[in-house]
């Protein structure tokens, strides 16, 4: 399919959330990017992760349809369980969502950004392919109604927000870190 207009505007607003959101740690330290410098359990280097991973998601299911996407639970563990964090064991995927918030032994600037940028052509190369005006079923989880289906043009509006919201998240960890504004 080739690219057109709307395919185009989408990716170029895309870039520009993430650019928005990346430009908040030029020039800091790996150490740097790892500190919470508000009440919030946030850190830059975090968002970053985040973000790329939550992008990589919803581009696979644009393309593998709701398998691509999971949520769920060990046996015998409820989400009442789970919210109320009384669950007796919690699922690989919630583990490696709080891991995606914090810098983990290993990471650095340089991987965290590299990871995104791979994210990033990945998903023009999905955008400029897929059927914007697909749809697919959401994951079954608490957060979505049941049987709720979307399209892909519809997810990736929704990547572009949850990009362009955690820029603003960053900029002000930014600015709490060292004073430097990131525009």
């Amino acid at each position: 399919m080739p690219e057109n207009n709307e395919t185009a505007d989408l990716i170029a607003e895309l870039a520009v959330a993430r650019a928005a959101l990346t430009n908040t740690v030029r020039d800091l330290t790996d150490e740097q990017l790892g500190e919470h410098p508000t009440v919030s359990a946030l850190c830059l280097g975090g968002l970053i992760k985040h973000v790329a991973t939550i992008e990589e998601g919803w581009l696979r299911w644009a393309v593998e349809g709701p398998s691509a996407l999971r949520y769920d639970l060990p046996d015998g563990v409820t989400w009442a369980d789970f919210a109320g964090g009384t669950a007796r064991e919690y699922p690989q995927w919630a583990i490696d969502h709080q891991n995606e918030f914090r810098m983990l032994p290993g990471d650095s600037l340089a991987g965290i950004l590299k990871r995104y940028e791979e994210v990033a052509a990945r998903t023009a190369e999905v955008v400029a392919t897929v059927d914007l005006s697909a749809t697919h079923l959401l994951p079954e989880a608490p957060w979505n109604e049941p049987g709720a289906v979307r399209s892909v043009r519809r997810v990736l509006l929704h990547v572009i927000a949850e990009t362009a919201q955690h820029a603003g998240h960053a900029d002000i960890l930014r600015e709490a870190l060292d004073g430097q504004k990131s525009s």
